[in-house]
C-alpha cells in the first residue's frame, strides 16, 4: 500500500469516526456535540475529497 492510499484510508477512518460522534452526541442530548461532530465531519470530508484530487493529478491514486 502507497503512502497515498494510507493517507486516504485515515481520512476515511477520521469521518467515520466524526459519523460515530455525532450518533454519539445524539444520544446524551448534547446539540453543541452533535453541531461540533458535524462541522468536523464537513472539514473531514473537504480536506479528503481536496487531497484525493491532488492524489490523483499527481498519478498517485
Amino acid at each position: 500500500m502507497n503512502k497515498a492510499k494510507m493517507v486516504m484510508f485515515i481520512f476515511a477512518v477520521a469521518a467515520i469516526l466524526s459519523m460515530i460522534s455525532i450518533g454519539y452526541a445524539i444520544a446524551i442530548k448534547s446539540v453543541i456535540a452533535a453541531i461540533a461532530g458535524l462541522v468536523a465531519l464537513c472539514v473531514v470530508m473537504m480536506t479528503g475529497f481536496k487531497m484525493k484530487r491532488k492524489f490523483q493529478n499527481q498519478g498517485l491514486l
